[in-house]
């Protein structure tokens, strides 16, 4: 017997993103047009077409305008704090049981939105980092992604301002997963967590983590010879050693180092050796190439990234609870999507259900939101003008 049949429609993902913002994040009617639900449905037009919030109150011919959107917004949106919790529960909402049965592998990033204006009321509202997109201040927000097939959900979420110790942000963003249930069977980070701050806690934490090493130190062809980290970059047999970092402060922490050396093979024009470096704690690694395709696991949550990019809405705005309320929104849109392949779209077997993303590409998603929403409200489909149309 063929089991039944049934219908998704861009109504069903709407009204369960809907019903998940409005939720968690509380927004209150503001007005007879700036209803909770119509402001909702003009944020997923914006990010599905991946434009300010002008522009889709403009797009809109019936949709609130956008002094309107945004005075209600501003008027029903509670301070950066109480958002950022509430984002967090959103992004909890719908995690699967099966997540907290047993410990999930967690990856752990900075995603960094380049920015070219002034702070609105502090300084530290601005991150600044290494020169992207023509510039060097950023806002900044880490994340936290559970690395499982089928069930990679983004659990976490915490805007960084400059001067935050990230030892801190991990701190947060470890609490905010196990608050959800989530716990780490071992922590992926990207190299901007290399710092001994960050490693200490871990370790008194007592939390398994892998990241790889950047070459700090003297240059190889320095008359002293390496030193640091760059001793390992310039090995070129595999091993096992250990490393002992020192900050400014005095603090020191030992690290497990796992150098993996392979060849270039003419890959991207290249030729030659090259030496991954690898530090650890609380793993016990089986080989060199256990460490480095588990690192590769982290990989997935660039990806969750680009996603996100897909559905973030732009804005010249300087307020910083606005931003972080449109990198939720499009955090959220994300899992939405994959919890409708989990658990609406996934077919049962056994050994597990097998998910298809190709069903339903994230792009088609967030056109489903944006058809709904000119539905809805219509669309601007003619402009006037003072001289006739030849033909």
């Amino acid at each position: 017997m063929r089991p039944p049949q049934y219908t998704i429609t861009s109504r069903d993902v709407h009204r369960h993103a809907a019903h998940l913002c409005q939720y968690f994040l509380g927004l209150k009617d503001h007005g007879p047009l700036c209803t909770a639900l119509n402001m909702f449905t003009v944020l997923f037009y914006a990010a599905a077409r991946m434009v300010s919030r002008a522009a889709a109150c403009g797009a809109l011919r019936d949709a609130p305008s956008d002094s309107a959107l945004h005075a209600a917004l501003m008027a029903t949106l509670p301070d950066i704090a109480i958002l950022q919790r509430r984002l967090n529960r959103a992004l909890q909402g719908d995690l699967p049981k099966a997540l907290r049965r047993r410990p999930q592998p967690l990856a752990i990033d900075l995603v960094l939105i380049p920015y070219h204006g002034e702070p609105l009321r502090d300084i530290n509202e601005v991150y600044r980092s290494q020169r992207k997109s023509g510039t060097t201040h950023f806002h900044a927000y880490a994340t936290a992604y559970v690395i499982r097939k089928g069930q990679r959900f983004t659990v976490a979420l915490v805007y960084v301002r400059k001067g935050d110790d990230l030892a801190a942000v991990v701190r947060e963003l470890l609490r905010q997963a196990a608050k959800a249930g989530i716990r780490p069977k071992y922590v992926l980070l990207d190299r901007g967590f290399y710092s001994v701050h960050v490693i200490r806690y871990l370790m008194a934490a007592r939390y398994p983590f892998l990241l790889p090493v950047p070459a700090r130190g003297r240059k190889a062809d320095h008359p002293k010879g390496p030193s640091g980290s760059r001793v390992f970059q310039e090995r070129k047999k595999s091993g096992w050693f250990q490393h002992k970092l020192t900050n400014a402060e005095g603090l020191t922490a030992t690290l497990s180092i796992c150098v993996r050396c392979r060849n270039y093979r003419g890959e991207r024009g290249k030729h030659g050796r090259e030496a991954l470096v690898y530090g650890f704690w609380g793993m016990q690694p089986s080989s060199y190439h256990w460490v480095s395709e588990t690192y590769r696991q982290r990989f997935a949550i660039e990806t969750s990234y680009r996603q996100g990019h897909q559905a973030r809405m732009r804005t010249c705005s300087r307020d910083p609870l606005l931003r972080l309320l449109y990198v939720g929104i499009a955090l959220i849109l994300r899992n939405v999507w994959v919890w409708f392949h989990w658990e609406v779209l996934a077919l049962p077997r056994r050994g597990g259900r097998k998910v298809d993303l190709d069903q339903l590409v994230f792009r088609k998603m967030l056109l489903w939101l944006q058809h709904l929403a000119e539905d809805r409200f219509g669309i601007f489909d003619e402009i006037r003008s003072q001289q006739p149309m030849l033909t």
